[in-house]
């Protein structure tokens, strides 16, 4: 054995070896790639998460069954007690979430084509506006839907589902309403058809995993805005397997509002049949038992997202956002089950929020609105809100325990109603104008189930005003502080001056557009008070909720 053959020899016998040495250099570079990586994240901006349930109360429980987004979510952030939708229906409470406005601003009215849900109108004049579209072209975020976006997403009149809005850059948009099953998601763009194997189609798993497979192959060098709008629990309250006998001895809450007659409440809820019939309180126990065992698959998703976050040393560094689109009643008033009424079982919904300086276990109590998610976001962001023509408001200061904040003492609900032109044949004794009818001719809308309302929270007063428009111009005023279930309409003995004043704000708040939505309530120190503008042409103008052609 020759010199160069030793030396060889004793090279591969050293434990240094060509090999050893290369697997080394493999391991510092893959530990200066990972320092690197981490040093990246921690510079760059927060990421958001903002998860989206479908028709989830906060009134009747509607939180109950979610003990782990409670102990994930919740106990490690901020919970917000007073969290109202703007319109208690999905497609219009959506496009307030992704455009940070009112219903008479961005004009989608109910869950059709017509009332401007996912319409033509819509993708023209608010979809490039939108809070994630600005967040992807001028904050440099990646971006990620999947799930329901809008009621008419997908339909042909409206592009199809080859329509994918501006500001996704990964996009698995479910086709028109909920479901669980049989189903047609568009990614991003094509169509991908799902059937009824839960182990491949269940839609919340699904959801779940298209989660974390984004997070497994996202850019690490961009922040990140995951927005997953699930199904639960919107009918037809199709629970996972696992959880289908779940929950088997609750029924719905049997408060003081449920199953009595709204004496003194507008036509549509004075209709209900009270007491209502063993079949219609049947149904909806049922109805509420699914709803809740839907929501279980909901509480896996938050799980196997956070832990996949915290694996990837992304959690400390991202807010995480939970809420509903609206509310939901079961057997309140005697109606048995639906949204779009103005009652807080309808338009007040969950929010919690965690992430990147909010402290553990608070409860938030000011007043706040779905149409401060988009303004928020972009704040975290970094965006300069005054380049929006949002009309909601930055939580932001709120989430840090910023002191002295100034907050607003109101918010507007507004509602157009939906009904048929022609008489429902199962109730004919009702009229035309009645949609969503039970057997028993329990009708949840109508086109003049339409009313607009200031939800009033300050020091003094916890207050509720509306107005509908119908011959009547009925008003409904509720003392929540006396009467947190509403059940006393106290319009006729409210002291005079407040009810002018509600009507002024009111008028105010309907017309309102960005920074205008934004003027001090009637129980600010800086509200002033004008009765000359309210017999004024725009005083009469504004009484009008909305214009029924868009």
């Amino acid at each position: 054995m020759g010199p160069q053959d030793a030396k060889a020899s004793s090279f591969s016998s050293s434990p240094f070896s060509r090999p050893r040495l290369l697997f080394l250099a493999f391991l510092a570079l893959g530990a200066i790639c990972e320092a690197s990586s981490v040093r990246a994240r921690q510079a760059r901006k927060p990421n958001v998460v903002l998860i989206l349930t479908d028709d989830q109360d906060t009134q009747l429980g509607g939180m109950t069954p979610l003990k782990k987004t409670n102990a994930l979510i919740a106990e490690m952030g901020m919970t917000f007690s007073n969290a109202y939708v703007p319109s208690a229906l999905c497609c219009p409470s959506r496009a307030s979430i992704l455009t940070g406005k009112y219903p008479h601003n961005h004009h989608v009215v109910n869950n059709t084509l017509e009332g401007n849900c996912s319409s033509k109108s819509w993708q023209k004049i608010q979809e490039p506006y939108t809070f994630p579209a600005i967040l992807k072209s001028v904050c440099g975020y990646q971006t990620f839907f999947a799930g329901k976006y809008l009621n008419e997403y997908g339909a042909e009149d409206a592009g199809g589902i080859g329509h994918v809005p501006p500001g996704w850059s990964f996009w698995y948009a479910l086709e028109k309403n909920s479901k669980y099953y049989n189903y047609t998601l568009s990614v991003n763009g094509k169509p991908r058809r799902h059937g009824g194997n839960y182990s491949v189609d269940y839609l919340t798993d699904v959801l779940a995993n298209m989660s974390l497979d984004f997070l497994e192959y996202k850019s690490n060098f961009e922040p990140f805005f995951m927005m997953i709008a699930t199904p639960a629990p919107h009918s037809p309250w199709v629970a996972a397997p696992q959880y289908k006998k779940n929950f088997a001895n609750i029924s719905a809450p049997r408060n003081s509002n449920f199953n009595i007659h709204g004496k003194d409440k507008h036509w549509l809820i004075r209709q209900a049949k009270t007491p209502m019939t063993n079949s219609s309180i049947q149904f909806l126990d049922d109805a509420f038992r699914k709803r809740w065992q839907t929501l279980l698959s909901v509480d896996d998703l938050i799980e196997k997202l956070l832990k996949r976050l915290e694996f990837h040393g992304e959690l400390d560094n991202t807010y995480i956002f939970y809420t509903s689109d609206n509310g939901f009643h079961t057997g309140q008033f005697s109606l048995p089950i639906d949204k779009r009424q103005l009652y807080e079982f309808d338009i007040k919904v969950p929010l919690l929020v965690r992430g990147p300086g909010v402290k553990p276990n608070q409860t938030n109590k000011m007043l706040v609105a779905n149409i401060d998610l988009g303004p928020t976001i972009l704040d975290i962001a970094g965006y300069d809100l005054n380049k929006t023509q949002m009309d909601g408001m930055s939580l932001l200061p709120l989430l840090r325990g910023d002191a002295n904040v100034t907050w607003r003492s109101d918010v507007l609900v507004e509602y157009q109603g939906e009904g048929h032109n022609s008489t429902d044949p199962t109730c004919p004794a009702l009229g035309p104008g009645v949609t969503h009818c039970f057997p028993d001719c329990v009708c949840e809308d109508a086109y003049n189930n339409t009313y607009a309302c200031v939800r009033t929270l300050s020091s003094s007063w916890d207050l509720q005003y509306c107005e509908f428009d119908d011959r009547e111009v009925f008003v409904e005023v509720y003392n929540l502080t006396a009467d947190p279930h509403q059940i006393t309409n106290i319009a006729k003995t409210i002291d005079q001056e407040i009810l002018e004043k509600m009507n002024y704000r009111l008028m105010m708040l309907q017309s309102c557009s960005g920074t205008t939505c934004r003027t001090p309530g009637v129980f600010d120190h800086g509200y002033k008070f004008n009765p000359h503008l309210m017999f004024s042409n725009h005083g009469i103008q504004t009484r009008r909720l909305f214009t029924r052609s868009l």
